[in-house]
């Protein structure tokens, strides 16, 4: 192993410790103080009532773990984990969307960064075709910011259409109450296709003892107003009684227990592990994020067999080659690949080729994995008389227009056009995730740096206030510091721009679990509109 690759693998280890004392301070919110009083309550963790729902020796994929720290809310500096707990698990064999409200943060109140999980996993559910379950136990919108979360779409009605949609396209929404939901949190009981609750520990009301004694004057008891023999007995709003956490849980997997089985929409292969060692991604990838890396090396980690049957690959040395396209199979389930290359800037015939593959696996209907390190599209008078603006707007309408399964997995630079042209956000993959290594921002920081010195150094020149050398580079750092913090794994995780911040180790394993979902549902038909070939 060389000097360069053990500097890069303990680079990586001890950003990913990083990343596991963050995961961790997201996980136990309150620490144990917090679960003992939980326990007090006949009470367990909602991952341990997670754990108990899936299906035992099974996997639970926790989806954006890292949200909602540093949002700086009126009064609250971090929502750990979002308040929420969500992500796909397998019960009686189905992969299932499961959402859990952590009463340890804020009662299970619903921030701005809640809901954003929240409906993102609903997204994901929708998308795929999953069931859903929800371990409910809010008090519903965080009133200090009920303008941020209460009047809009994309605000705490949304997660109530899209539970009615979903139900009316034959996606089943199971409710488990395991404790108070009030007012909105009432409606994830109400608006389920059925919904269970626990004797002396669940209720469920549009306003609580308090408001109705303010309302009306009537004085109840939380029990009396909306507890589970109420709902379940008497008003018809809930479906199934339980006297225990546990029994409930039990409860839940029953109603689902004859679903129809989940297959896979396309041929899958035997696995097979890659050859080359999947941990030795931690030696490839390099610890500076603007060093270019081997693409075809990183791929070996990946694919079973470590091999990958590469598309044009002698085109353009030098220049197509920045992109590279092909297939491999990943736990045997065949896919298309686009990842960046070296330093990954795209030329336009790195752009054409990308684009013409996005339209060939349309046709071909295999799912496509992106795996990006681009810090954006080449500029320069060469590039724009050679076509660099129609050729990348090719892949950004080819990868708009896809109808097969996308995931975008980032280990580099995630700047500018590329972003899109590599199926970020804003082009709803099924899934998308980063790693310690993604920089996701518009420009990277020095870049940023230069480009805003420049504007100051203009607007200063006109008042006659010229800049010192000092002045300019504090001002350079600043905005440097600055784009170079908002474009973190952790600034993207906090604020859901990704559905999970990954380790190396991980990338195989979730892609696979990606691919897997992403192929329950049949893949239409290709439709492509104004690609100019």
């Amino acid at each position: 192993m060389t000097d360069t690759a053990i500097q890069n693998r303990q680079h990586w280890e001890n950003e990913e410790k990083k990343l596991d004392e963050l995961v961790h301070r997201a996980m136990f919110p309150g620490g144990d103080k917090a679960i003992d009083k939980l326990r007090k309550q006949g009470k367990k963790p909602v991952r341990e009532l997670i754990e108990l729902l899936i299906d035992s020796g099974t996997r639970f994929y926790e989806l954006s773990s890292i949200a909602g720290f540093g949002m700086d809310y009126p009064g609250v500096a971090d929502v750990p984990c979002g308040g929420v707990v969500t992500g796909v698990g397998k019960i009686n064999g189905n992969w299932t969307m499961i959402f859990a409200n952590d009463s340890r943060v804020k009662a299970g109140t619903y921030f701005p960064i809640t809901l954003k999980k929240h409906i993102r996993a609903q997204s994901i559910a929708e998308k795929n075709g999953l069931n859903c379950v929800y371990i409910a136990d809010s008090g519903g919108a965080f009133l200090p910011m009920q303008a941020d979360v209460f009047p809009d779409d994309q605000h705490f009605g949304t997660m109530f259409y899209n539970m009615a949609r979903m139900s009316a396209n034959g996606l089943k929404q199971i409710t488990l109450s395991t404790g108070g939901n009030t007012a909105g949190g009432a409606y994830i009981v109400f608006m389920a296709c059925q919904s269970v609750m626990i004797d002396q520990m669940s209720y469920s009301f549009l306003g609580g003892p308090p408001l109705v004694k303010m309302a009306t004057g009537e004085v109840i008891s939380a029990e009396d107003l909306g507890g589970a023999r109420v709902h379940t007995h008497v008003s018809g709003g809930a479906d199934h009684f339980c006297q225990s956490q546990d029994d409930a849980i039990e409860r839940v997997r029953e109603i689902l227990c004859l679903e129809a089985p989940q297959k896979m929409n396309l041929h899958r292969y035997e696995e097979r592990p890659p050859l080359v060692d999947p941990n030795s991604i931690y030696e490839l990838l390099p610890s500076s994020t603007n060093q270019t890396m081997d693409g075809r090396a990183i791929l070996k980690t990946i694919a079973d067999d470590s091999y990958f049957i590469e598309y044009k690959e002698h085109y353009a040395p030098g220049r197509g080659d920045n992109i590279l396209a092909g297939k491999i199979r990943i736990k045997g389930i065949p896919t298309g690949v686009i990842a960046s290359n070296k330093i990954g800037v795209i030329f336009e015939e790195a752009a054409r080729k990308a684009a013409e593959w996005i339209v060939r696996c349309s046709h071909e209907k295999i799912p496509l994995i992106f795996l990006q390190g681009s810090p954006g599209y080449m500029v320069g008078s060469d590039s724009e008389h050679n076509g660099i603006g129609k050729y990348g707007s090719d892949m950004v309408r080819s990868v708009s227009c896809a109808q097969v399964p996308r995931i975008q997995m980032v280990i580099g630079p995630d700047n500018g056009a590329a972003n899109y042209g590599m199926c970020g956000r804003a082009y709803r993959p099924n899934f998308l995730f980063t790693t310690m290594r993604g920089r996701t921002s518009v420009m990277s920081g020095r870049s940023a740096g230069g480009v805003l010195l420049s504007i100051e150094e203009r607007k200063r020149a006109v008042t006659g206030n010229l800049m010192t050398d000092e002045e300019k580079q504090a001002f350079f750092q600043k905005m440097a510091d600055k784009y170079d913090g908002e474009a973190h794994p952790f600034f993207c995780g906090s604020r859901i721009l990704n559905d999970r911040v990954l380790k190396f180790s991980e990338i195989r394993d979730w892609l696979a679990m990606a691919l897997e979902v992403s192929l329950l549902k049949p893949i239409g038909e290709p439709k492509f509109g104004n690609v100019r070939f």
